[in-house]
């Protein structure tokens, strides 16, 4: 009976002993994580129930994005935007898809909205995706510097004019550009397969 005894006594000490050994082991598995990670996910902005449509090379556009290189459907996918609201340059993942896209392109339909349009190898994908509103997360905010330089030549149209105002208007008075005209049309983004 004795024997039976010292064992029960023992199991705490036996319990804590396990606990604090899970206990370290997680804390030290949390310390080993790299930081990259760790600040990867901290970065990303989730943003809800984003209004999302399709569009395919075509229509109107054709098979070039705004600043000259072929829509991309491969691993980083094009997509459209105002620039005002996300500008070139700027890297998002479908949640429910984990599709990753890129914001290369704009369209007349898309200025003064929240829309984003994504590209779709064809016809049939596009009218696959419709109209949805998706759960985004943001990887890497565009350049409203690189946007005003693409835009820069293209005043002419009234579209465009409005995406300048708007990028314009995120700016301090002092960095406002005076003459988005003279702004020059040497932006590149890097193309991602």
């Amino acid at each position: 009976m004795d024997a039976i005894e010292g064992a029960v006594l023992q199991m705490p000490k036996r319990l804590n002993l396990i606990l604090t050994v899970i206990v370290a082991c997680f804390f030290a598995s949390c310390a080993q994580q790299p930081k990259s990670k760790l600040v990867s996910v901290a970065s990303a902005r989730h943003m809800q129930k984003v209004r999302t449509t399709a569009y395919t090379h075509s229509e109107r556009g054709g098979r070039r994005n705004a600043v000259g290189a072929r829509l991309s459907s491969r691993r980083v996918m094009s997509a459209a935007s105002d620039w005002s609201r996300f500008p070139l340059g700027t890297r998002f993942r479908i949640v429910d898809t984990r599709e990753e896209y890129i914001i290369d392109d704009y369209g007349t339909a898309l200025i003064g909205t929240s829309t984003i349009d994504l590209y779709k190898p064809t016809r049939l994908e596009m009218k696959r995706w419709g109209v949805r509103n998706v759960d985004i997360d943001i990887l890497g905010w565009g350049s409203d510097e690189q946007s005003l330089k693409v835009l820069g030549p293209r005043t002419k149209h009234r579209y465009v004019r409005r995406m300048i105002a708007g990028l314009q208007k995120k700016k301090p008075a002092s960095a406002q550009v005076s003459n988005p005209a003279k702004i020059s049309a040497q932006a590149s983004i890097r193309t991602i397969d």
